[in-house]
């Protein structure tokens, strides 16, 4: 076995003390060795990880940049009525301060993507904060009702940065945590774009009240824009000096596997070609962009369905749009930490799917009762299990593509989120002008239940494709070693 140093073996469960220097360059040496043909590959997975402290201070920083990003994206929609009294436009023009963001993802994820394979993590990570930093403070520049052009292209760059963003999770955590730890890291990851979307449904308005002078009215919208882009400004600097691309040791064998691969063997166009040729990864696209697209709708039009059944409850709506996602974060990290010791990807995601159309209908019903202390229960319910179900997702796809890069299957994922997203939320916004939010819910309701039919249909067999992937690699195919030991559903 190499000495590669181990001072949080994962395996091990205790540090070891080496010579980092020297050990290093011993691992490097065997990867040369390897990459020559000197050793084969199956003997590589024997060399021992390291898991890194660092990777808690990487992993921060994302959850930092990615909920910046993320309060930016529904800090309008929760306030729609007073931007629209603001700029003087309509409903759907502020519905599409939201829905540029799933508009921008669909053409920009495949170059982002690619770039990710051929750069790393920590461009993109610059890439990222540089454009949510420019973005914020591109608005600030826009609070002026004759300005609405402006703020919209600050959306429109901000809306960009998320590209960059939302398929890191399970990259970060594959390249830095361990075997034991990865669900868990990529449900950590997701957690900071959830905790951004609670804080952008409690916070604007508390700080854009609902009053009439416009001045006045215009000063509460800029200190909300100011604050952001300060916040946006110091995550950029944070992520300049201390994001670092990768763990000099790695963490796991996949990655041991990963670094002696050669360029052209995991080429992203090839790799979106198996992956569009994989039936369960092609149900899972279908089923996710359902369920997520059904939450993009339900949070952007959020607003106008409490507004609806509750009139002047702007700070309600965004209390309860918090509840929703508060109780999805506790929901990721209970499916995370389940699915780390349990492996259950299909049994958990229809349990979980289903809950979520479940959450869904007592919802619906909930808004006709009167009572706002109800839909809070039930709000709670239906985040519990409908965000719950967003890393659940990015770990499933992992375990049905590998050992395709996490970075792609996630990114495809989130592709299909934004084009269901952007459906969802105009056919039930038009649905709730005509027939009412009863109607536009119900709506919604169908899709959740037929995800979780589809989703019956997912063939997971992880235990075989393991095997079949380490008889490939034994029989010299390029292909990467299970990212950890008994994995299976």
């Amino acid at each position: 076995m190499c000495d590669c140093e181990n001072s949080e073996d994962v395996s091990a469960g205790k540090p070891e003390k080496v010579n980092v220097e020297t050990n290093i360059s011993k691992n490097e040496n065997r990867e040369s060795k390897i990459e020559s043909g000197d050793i084969s590959l199956e003997n590589a997975t024997e060399c021992k990880t390291r898991v890194y402290k660092r990777r808690w201070v990487i992993v921060s920083l994302f959850g930092s940049y990615s909920l910046c990003n993320a309060f930016q994206w529904i800090q309008y929609g929760i306030i729609n009525n007073i931007f629209m009294e603001f700029y003087n436009v309509s409903s759907f023009a502020i519905d599409w301060m939201s829905m540029i963001y799933m508009l921008t993802y669909i053409p920009f994820i495949f170059p982002v993507s690619w770039l990710l394979d051929k750069k790393g993590l920590r461009v993109i990570a610059l890439v990222a904060t540089a454009l949510n930093c420019a973005g914020s403070w591109i608005k600030v520049a826009g609070v002026e009702p004759h300005l609405f052009w402006v703020t919209v292209l600050g959306q429109f760059t901000c809306s960009l940065a998320q590209v960059f963003i939302l398929g890191m999770p399970s990259r970060i955590a594959s390249v830095w945590f361990g075997p034991g730890e990865v669900s868990t890291a990529c449900s950590i990851g997701v957690f900071g774009n959830q905790l951004g979307i609670a804080i952008g449904f409690l916070v604007p308005p508390v700080l854009v009240p609902n009053v009439g002078g416009m001045d006045e009215l215009a000063h509460h919208i800029s200190i909300m824009f100011y604050i952001t882009a300060g916040a946006a400004t110091l995550i950029f600097i944070l992520v300049l000096i201390m994001f670092q691309e990768k763990p000099d040791v790695p963490p796991s064998q996949a990655q041991v596997a990963m670094r002696t691969m050669v360029p052209q063997e995991s080429s992203y166009r090839a790799s979106v070609g198996r992956l569009l040729h994989n039936t369960s990864f092609i149900l899972l696209f279908i089923t996710y962009g359902l369920n997520v697209g059904c939450f993009y709708a339900v949070s952007t039009l959020l607003n106008r369905m409490i507004i609806n059944h509750f009139p002047g409850e702007e700070v309600n709506a965004g209390r309860i749009g918090l509840t929703i996602v508060i109780a999805g974060m506790v929901g990721s990290l209970i499916c995370g930490i389940w699915l780390d010791k349990t492996k259950t990807y299909k049994q958990t995601t229809i349990a979980v799917y289903l809950l979520s159309f479940v959450g869904m209908g007592v919802y619906t019903f909930s808004l006709t009762t009167g009572h706002l202390w109800v839909v809070f229960v039930t709000s709670a319910a239906l985040g519990l299990f409908m965000t719950g179900y967003l890393p659940l997702g990015f770990e499933f796809a992992v375990e049905l593509t590998h050992p395709e890069s996490e970075g792609t299957s996630s990114g495809l994922l989130n592709c299909s989120a934004q084009v269901f997203g952007i459906i969802f939320t105009i056919c039930q916004g038009k649905i709730i002008d005509y027939y009412g939010t009863l109607a536009g819910n119900i709506f919604l309701c169908v899709f959740l239940l037929l995800g979780t039919i589809i989703t019956a249909f997912i063939k997971a067999d992880l235990r075989r494709q393991r095997s079949n992937q380490l008889a490939d690699t034994k029989a010299g195919t390029p292909e990467r070693v299970c990212r950890e030991q008994g994995c299976g559903s």
